[in-house]
């Protein structure tokens, strides 16, 4: 997706007008319009606030190798195998690379895109609680952005290749150029999107094809480690809070039902206490 933060706010807000002002007087056509139109607010709404914490970040570019060279310390210290010798066996293969790069480049946020799509429209009853949890778990991503964090092909001092870079395919450039942020490198929300996607189409779906989506989860943690994009700790960190956005989802949901039901009860309990007869 090209669009700018402020570019993606204002359609946003145009968007969200419109699914908040039409009325769709009874046509179901234009009820679900106007939900679409909503929903896709959203989405933009968070697309905006990334692409916004993304130029926050590019402001401390220092800052953001010295994290990132804390996080490759760790890695060692608690022996995480090195990405470095997993991309080793995927240089010699130059169209497999150039694939990838093309991959973690435009699949991200379309697949998204589709899977929202797919649950809006064959699975309603669960698209709510699913959405949500996207929005939490991107929110959370986020926050940690703001401080940031340089991806390992910024270092090839370690070994590391920019695959994009080598082959031309970059949608980065130098630092501080592109449409896109590259200073948020922790925790990875390709990582993060791709496992919920992989998730939720296993437990909703009962299509026996469905086990089909894990290939985009493998391939989305295989591929933003090859380019040398993420830490394996960045892809970690994105599926502990996808767990906790779950986590938080249910127990807002569960909140939000009692208070829903000590809403409508209450007025049942008055009537009947006034219609009730005086004891004697």
């Amino acid at each position: 997706m090209m669009l700018s933060w402020d570019q993606a706010a204002v359609l946003a807000l145009l968007l969200a007008l419109v699914g908040v002002a039409v009325r769709p007087g009874g046509r179901h056509w234009l009820s679900v319009a106007t939900a679409v139109c909503r929903e896709t607010a959203l989405v933009l709404a968070l697309f905006s606030i990334w692409q916004l914490a993304g130029r926050l970040s590019l402001l401390q570019v220092d800052g953001a190798r010295g994290h990132a060279l804390w996080v490759w310390h760790v890695e060692r210290a608690v022996h995480l195998p090195s990405e470095v010798t997993l991309q080793r066996v995927f240089l010699p293969h130059p169209l497999i690379i150039k694939a990838f790069n093309v991959y973690y480049a435009t699949v991200h946020f379309p697949a998204l895109i589709v899977f929202l799509i797919w649950l809006f429209a064959r699975h309603r009853e669960h698209y709510a609680a699913v959405r949500n949890t996207v929005a939490i778990l991107t929110a959370a991503c986020l926050l940690i952005q703001l401080i940031p964090v340089a991806p390992p092909r910024m270092f090839g001092q370690l070994g590391f290749v920019d695959t994009a870079l080598r082959y031309g395919q970059s949608v980065y450039g130098a630092v501080g150029s592109g449409f896109a942020d590259q200073l948020s490198a922790m925790p990875s929300v390709h990582v993060g999107w791709a496992v919920l996607i992989g998730v939720f189409v296993v437990r909703i779906s009962r299509n026996p094809w469905r086990w089909m989506v894990l290939v985009h989860t493998t391939l989305t943690i295989v591929i933003v480690t090859v380019t040398a994009n993420h830490w394996w700790l960045d892809g970690i960190v994105a599926v502990m809070l996808l767990g906790m956005a779950v986590v938080a989802e249910r127990s807002s949901r569960a909140v939000v039902m009692r208070v829903r039901a000590r809403t409508v009860l209450s007025p049942v309990m008055v009537s009947a206490r006034s219609v009730a007869p005086a004891s004697e």
